[in-house]
């Protein structure tokens, strides 16, 4: 599995952190950590809007399996990355969020608060989440009893964000303003993690284009 961690301006001290732990948890399983968003204050400029930009384009470009990311309260970031075609992100406070959105909702992206509640013992806290997030097969239901409908209930939602947005995906990234992408899709580790992994050649040339 590879995994992008992205974290915006507020947050962006804490990167260090968070990236260590994830790290540590997704080395247990040989999956690869891509730190695509701010690493500190003086990093590349980066809000929850541009973090759901960055999250579409890796996801449906297939460069990654599944984002990392978060905000202050982790609900600006939750709904940037929703707001878009192919992504469905959890809001996630505590291990057992992360394990239950793995079981039922079967998404591909958690956003995280980094400032509400990031207290003493933090780090073991996140360590925590990202253990239970990727922990045994997703998808399996909680309880487990409750599994067929809950699959059921995740794909039918799929369904219905696939029918909101019906647009060809492309269309929906130019529909875009043009400089909000462009700052989004600017940052140095953000580009090699998505040309070196990036499995759609007209999503790479709309980057390309973009950055020209």
């Amino acid at each position: 599995m590879k995994i992008a961690l992205m974290m915006e301006n507020s947050q962006a001290p804490k990167n260090a952190t968070v990236l260590n732990e994830l790290t540590a948890v997704a080395s247990e399983k040989n999956y690869s950590v891509f730190n695509v968003g701010m690493s500190d204050e003086n990093d590349h400029h980066l809000t929850y809007v541009h973090l759901g930009i960055m999250a579409s384009i890796l996801i449906n470009s297939k460069a990654v399996d599944f984002i990392v990311t978060g905000c202050g309260t982790g609900q600006g970031a939750m709904m940037s990355l929703n707001l878009h075609p192919g992504v469905i992100c959890g809001y996630c406070l505590d291990p057992a969020d992360a394990f239950l959105f793995s079981q039922i909702n079967n998404g591909n992206a958690l956003s995280l608060a980094y400032a509400k509640g990031f207290g003493w013992g933090a780090e073991l806290n996140v360590r925590y989440i990202f253990e239970k997030a990727f922990t045994g097969v997703k998808g399996e239901g909680y309880p487990i009893e409750r599994k067929a409908p809950q699959v059921e209930n995740a794909g039918i939602l799929s369904q219905v964000k696939a029918a909101v947005t019906k647009e060809n995906y492309l269309d929906t990234l130019r529909a875009i303003d043009p400089t909000l992408i462009k700052t989004a899709v600017t940052g140095e580790r953000f580009q090699q993690c998505f040309f070196d992994n990036c499995q759609d050649q007209e999503i790479e040339a709309f980057v390309r284009e973009i950055l020209a």
